[in-house]
């Protein structure tokens, strides 16, 4: 079992920075690939961001690309994602999200067992 708790949500405005983290429980959390969604009011959760156990593989939306940032430190089970030029379209609750032990990093969600409650994350015009 992995549990997943992120933070780092906020309100900021248009152009803006933020940082998200998630801490992961666990001892083996480089087994892991992990992920960021995302889910704006009547839409569909979409992925963000997912990163490889190792931390040498990551990939995006095409939203996001050249804006946000993935990262891991396995030695403190912490997930990051860092987000810059935000814009409006990115309000949404972000989702951390854990593979099951030894997947692979991915951009679907059915790839993903474990999940956090969210963090609500606000950009203003």
């Amino acid at each position: 079992q992995v549990q997943l708790v992120e933070s780092g949500g906020g309100l900021v405005q248009t152009g803006d920075s933020l940082r998200l983290s998630c801490a992961a429980s666990g001892r083996t959390f480089s087994s892991y690939a992990m992920g960021w969604f995302r889910q704006a009011p009547g839409k569909e959760r979409e992925f963000v961001a997912t990163i490889s156990g190792s931390g040498g593989t990551t990939d995006y939306a095409d939203s996001v690309k050249g804006r946000f940032t993935i990262s891991r430190d396995n030695a403190k089970n912490t997930v990051l994602l860092q987000m810059n030029s935000l814009k409006p379209e990115d309000t949404a609750v972000y989702y951390c999200a854990a593979s099951s032990k030894w997947g692979y990093p991915s951009a679907s969600r059915i790839s993903y067992s474990y999940w956090g409650q969210g963090t609500q994350v606000t950009v203003s015009s």
